[in-house]
């Protein structure tokens, strides 16, 4: 059955124009529905990984802590209030993310961090559905189906579920409709897309900007100069007027991990940062490797440069890597250029670019499906990921000790697992009030104290205090506050 692949009787574009004479055309039901069969598998992958990740007690930061306190804020309609970043932090004032109101929802019906895994999981799904049906409509059934499962399975994506839920997980299906909706000059859906980026991190308005360039360039239409203006506008208001007002050093606390005057006075070594270490050229080698090398030739790569440039440019080198949530908002951006770089290779006059539109999928393919040994991702294959941690009922036990409403100091070891039911404070922090309890994991948790430690270390940090020892198995230590 073939047929058209979407409605597009309002806008009078026939969508089998832009694809390839040999390319066969998909029915539209058919399309949506291997697609929805991607996007599903993808997400019940990126749950599983969670979910065995959760029940052995692996917290790789103290990010998903911070971020279901501040969704239990906003389910109790509060202020985001984050005390794990320290007392009366108001998480606004950190990163601009006014978007994340909407994990209030979700949270209070389901009061759990793991909530916040599952939500990340379907919004990196509904990109995969996005990304997917796309690639059928420019490549074909299983062309298309291929890179759907890379998309799925790339490394900016994997490498954010793997460190679990931060903020650019609302982006990255956000980005991934309205690029597709620049390469099908859908101009107004495009800049619809787009414009609620700014809403849900500082950085993004830089994007928001590229992407109005880009737009306009494409479409000579005004709407995109008026979206890079958006993007511009909240950029500054963001970094020099919301951010200082709601942080506690009245400024925006990054603006520091990027030497702008050096840059400006030594403009030579702009250049020079972006390549100077290894990390850095390993990631922007992957990041062209898996376009297929000819998304290149597509303008929509350019929407990548703002994030590149204030990774490879900041102080700090854990933004260089090409592992971790950093590169996911550059996924959609790769792959939907890719696709244009396809369809515009395709109909180049000189043969080799047209070769190298053909061999593209099978570039970007090879090159997703390397990388996931290197990836967390990879112990999904592994038994010993899907058994319960060895000290699965010491964390238990000491959890149960907790009661509600406590206030806890701890370290990130079960700080998640806690903190939906607790105040909880991170004890790497200054200026914490004395605590109720002290939760350590001696093991795992980073905290640096040695094995009976908790009760001499709060008493020490929190003078005048006294703490007496209630638990210590398997490296988890619980110190409960008997006095001061």
């Amino acid at each position: 059955m073939t047929g058209v692949l979407d409605d597009d009787s309002a806008t009078g574009v026939d969508p089998s124009a832009t694809l390839e004479p040999d390319v066969p055309r998909v029915a539209s039901r058919t399309a949506r529905w291997a697609a929805a069969g991607m996007a599903t598998a993808a997400a019940l992958v990126y749950v599983a990984f969670s979910w065995s990740q959760w029940r052995r007690w692996e917290s790789p930061s103290w990010d998903l802590s911070i971020f279901a306190q501040l969704a239990r804020r906003y389910a109790h309609l509060e202020a985001p209030i984050v005390t794990v970043k320290g007392a009366d932090f108001n998480l606004l004032g950190d990163h601009f993310h006014p978007l994340l109101a909407t994990l209030g929802i979700p949270y209070a019906i389901f009061p759990s961090a793991f909530t916040l895994l599952v939500v990340q999981a379907l919004l990196f799904a509904v990109s995969v559905y996005v990304i997917t049906r796309h690639a059928i409509r420019v490549v074909g059934l299983g062309i298309g189906l291929a890179l759907g499962a890379a998309y799925s399975v790339s490394f900016g994506l994997v490498g954010a579920v793997a460190v679990q839920f931060h903020e650019i997980a609302f982006a990255v299906p956000l980005l991934a409709f309205s690029l597709v909706a620049l390469t099908r000059e859908r101009w107004v859906a495009c800049a619809a897309w787009a414009a609620p980026l700014v809403l849900v991190k500082e950085d993004l308005g830089l994007t928001v900007v590229a992407i109005g360039l880009v737009l306009a360039w494409r479409s000579r239409e005004r709407i995109g100069l008026w979206l890079a203006a958006w993007g511009a506008v909240w950029l500054v208001l963001t970094t020099k007027v919301l951010i200082p007002a709601m942080s506690k050093g009245g400024q925006w606390d990054y603006a520091g991990k990027i030497d702008l005057r050096h840059l400006v006075t030594h403009p030579w070594d702009a250049a020079i940062w972006f390549v100077d270490d290894g990390r850095k050229v390993i990631t922007v080698l992957l990041l062209v490797a898996i376009t297929g090398v000819i998304g290149l030739r597509s303008p929509l790569m350019l929407v990548a440069i703002p994030t590149l440039l204030w990774r490879m440019w900041s102080s700090n080198y854990g933004y260089w890597g090409h592992t971790w949530h950093y590169s996911a908002v550059l996924m959609p951006i790769a792959f939907v250029a890719m696709l244009d770089g396809i369809q515009l290779a395709g109909a180049s006059p000189r043969a080799w670019l047209r070769r190298a539109a053909v061999m593209a999928p099978a570039v970007a393919v090879t090159v997703a499906v390397m990388l996931v040994p290197q990836l967390d991702i990879h112990r999904l294959g592994d038994p010993e990921f899907w058994r319960l941690s060895d000290r699965d009922a010491e964390a238990r036990q000491v959890l149960a000790l907790i009661p509600d409403d406590a206030v806890v100091e701890s370290d990130i070891g079960l700080m998640s697992h806690v903190v939906d039911r607790t105040d909880v404070y991170y004890m790497g922090n200054e200026g914490n009030p004395a605590p109720d309890f002290v939760l350590l994991d001696t093991i795992a948790g980073g905290s640096g104290t040695g094995p009976g430690e908790a009760a001499t270390w709060a008493e020490a940090r929190h003078p005048g205090t006294t703490y007496e020892l209630e638990y210590d198995e398997a490296g988890y230590e619980l110190a409960v506050r008997t006095g001061g």
